[in-house]
């Protein structure tokens, strides 16, 4: 019986991910023990809530949940392990902690390696902490694992690896070697996510281990912490304490923006795919202004929220708020398509709309 004080937008956004996945990508869940790193993040949100929702519909025997706290959040996480006994929790630092301690981990199959601080606010507070988890982390992961039975295991890379690509290479596809700067602020993310990689290749190649690869593009909506301090948090932050929104930019830089529902369907398919290939995943249209984007919020908020603010400019306090930030991200995601069945299908109006009555109907929270 559905629990009364699930929100509408999360149970709709689960069925539709249950949805895009074919019968045979299902079936790879059967008794199947699922293990992931850095559960209580944003992307975290909502793979724990589909795994959950679903366990006994896939035969998923158990889900086990790593997650440090050091960004993270708990008290949906908790709610989540109460309801439901498949789950089991563990308060665990994937650079530190010995894996073989954790019960169970031994008897996974398929692996997330999704323990990273994404946001550019938190990364560079906590760089050390950022290249660690997706090296050193990653590492430990792989070495646990290269001689175990296991059916795929996804590290997720990012479109940042691309750095700030050249205008003939936008859109931009996977065969792409990248722009970045090695000694930026942003630096420790960056690099990280692409010897991350590297570490992948060595030991697919070395144990033909079945690992595989996603590069994000943009994700935003519900599961995203409104103190997040990226992009879409701080605008649905302002919307939902009634403020008018900041832009700490000309509003000039363009991005495609994913809806988590998708984005999440496409890191599932990538799971799955368990074979050594790097995939886009995001969304190849439309690609928006941040201008563009802060208005779309601010007609979605007059509707959702009966918002009465506007977009607005601001100077930055930080001074490498902008430095080595990507001017245009847009990906091809044609291999995706072709090799994983993936088709994105919630644009970008519609996706701020349902993150907004997501926020609505829970107060802002995640709970």
């Amino acid at each position: 019986m559905k629990d009364q004080r699930e929100n509408e937008i999360l149970v709709e956004d689960m069925a539709y991910i249950l949805g895009k996945l074919s019968k045979e990508e299902k079936a790879k869940f059967n008794n199947s023990t699922v293990l992931i790193t850095g559960c209580g993040g944003f992307l975290g949100y909502y793979f724990m809530h589909f795994f959950s929702r679903y366990a006994d519909e896939l035969n998923i025997k158990k889900i086990i949940a790593l997650e440090n706290f050091l960004t993270g959040t708990k008290d949906w996480l908790d709610d989540l392990v109460n309801k439901n006994d498949k789950i089991s929790l563990h308060e665990f630092n994937v650079i530190t902690d010995d894996i073989g301690d954790v019960e169970g981990a031994d008897e996974a199959d398929l692996i997330i390696h999704g323990a990273s601080i994404a946001s550019p606010t938190f990364y560079r507070i906590y760089p050390v902490e950022t290249i660690d988890a997706n090296i050193t982390g990653l590492r430990r992961l792989l070495d646990f694992y290269k001689e175990r039975e296991i059916k795929g295991l996804l590290f997720f890379s990012s479109s940042e690896i691309y750095g700030d690509p050249f205008p003939e290479f936008i859109p931009t596809d996977e065969e792409y070697r990248g722009n970045v700067h090695t000694m930026g602020p942003r630096a420790c993310y960056d690099e990280a996510k692409r010897f991350g990689e590297t570490i992948c290749y060595i030991f697919h190649h070395k144990f033909n281990m079945p690992i595989s690869i996603a590069r994000p593009f943009n994700n935003y909506g519900p599961g995203m912490n409104i103190e997040d301090k990226r992009l879409p948090a701080d605008f649905a932050k302002c919307v939902h304490e009634g403020r008018d929104l900041i832009m700490f930019s000309d509003g000039k830089p363009t991005r495609t923006f994913c809806y988590i529902s998708d984005a999440i369907t496409g890191y599932l398919k990538v799971l799955l795919h368990g074979k050594l290939e790097a995939f886009n995943i995001g969304i190849d249209k439309p690609e928006v202004s941040v201008k563009e984007f802060a208005n779309l919020f601010v007609s979605n908020a007059k509707e959702v929220y009966g918002y009465e603010g506007k977009a607005q400019f601001q100077e930055s306090d930080d001074d490498e708020y902008m430095t080595d930030n990507p001017n245009r991200r847009c990906p091809k995601i044609s291999k995706a398509k072709a090799t994983l069945g993936y088709e994105p299908s919630i644009y970008v109006e519609e996706g701020i709309g349902r993150f907004l009555k997501f926020l609505k109907i829970n107060n802002g929270k995640l709970i």
